[in-house]
């Protein structure tokens, strides 16, 4: 614990004073007025829900996928990353405090696409069913603190991570269903999406607001679990190989 919490505290202090960092949030609230405005311009004001929730998860997705890759590649670029191998505290440790720290820090664009979503509608969106709501955003940051595991496991091997950064954003959008639902999409990549537990929360956070029951509360949430300890799991196991190859071809400096 104290290790992870020791990575916790390095990442919020390296962060201070850098707004590379917080680029995602930034943009978070200018994405909410684009969707948001677009539903309303067409005559669709039942759908602002769906304009507020997709930029607060696209935020998430895009802030833990910017940790997971940029980690590594600044440790890297720093010179630091041979110190932090040979620190007596374990790395994968360290790393999973550093990606927690960016994912609880990534939550804040609920807050702020809501209230983006509020100004311009005039409306505060109501939550339905707060607890569901709550239970699904704690979940979610924990099963996606664990794929960004497995990435920042990827980016060990990897010259540049922002390669993979760029091509790993948008393909999940939508099969996560951050903004048109998986029932939406072609019946053969439907299986496909529901391999991505994005595609699990997204549903749950548009039924929170509904007033309708959220049906199989149970099974979905204990989905999104299973998928985020299978996170874990591969993170861990990648992680272990990808720095044991590594340090047997002498390439940890550069892939």
């Amino acid at each position: 614990m104290r290790v992870f919490l020791a990575g916790w505290r390095m990442q919020l202090w390296s962060m201070r004073g850098n707004p590379d960092w917080f680029l995602t949030l930034i943009l978070a609230p200018l994405q909410t007025v684009v969707f948001v405005t677009i539903f309303q311009h067409a005559g669709r004001g039942d759908l602002t829900s769906y304009g507020v929730l997709a930029p607060a998860l696209i935020a998430l997705w895009g802030l833990s996928l910017q940790t997971s890759g940029e980690l590594i590649t600044r440790e890297r670029e720093n010179g630091s990353l041979e110190g932090l191998l040979a620190a007596p505290g374990r790395f994968d440790v360290v790393m999973l405090g550093r990606i927690s720290a960016v994912t609880s820090l990534a939550l804040l664009a609920f807050i702020e696409c809501w209230l983006t979503g509020w100004l311009l509608t005039g409306e505060l969106l109501t939550i339905t069913h707060p607890a569901v709501f709550a239970l699904t955003v704690v979940v979610s940051a924990v099963a996606m603190t664990g794929w960004a595991g497995v990435m920042a496991s990827v980016f060990v091997l990897a010259r540049s991570a922002r390669t993979f950064q760029n091509s790993l954003s948008y393909p999940f959008y939508v099969l996560g269903g951050v903004l048109v639902p998986v029932a939406l999409l072609p019946d053969w990549l439907q299986p496909v999406s529901r391999l991505v537990f994005l595609s699990w929360s997204s549903d749950l956070f548009r039924d929170s607001l509904t007033t309708d029951r959220v049906e199989d509360l149970v099974v979905r949430v204990l989905v999104i679990v299973v998928l985020g300890v299978a996170g874990f799991a591969l993170s861990h196991h990648l992680l272990h190989r990808a720095l044991r190859r590594v340090r047997t071809t002498g390439s940890l400096a550069h892939a």
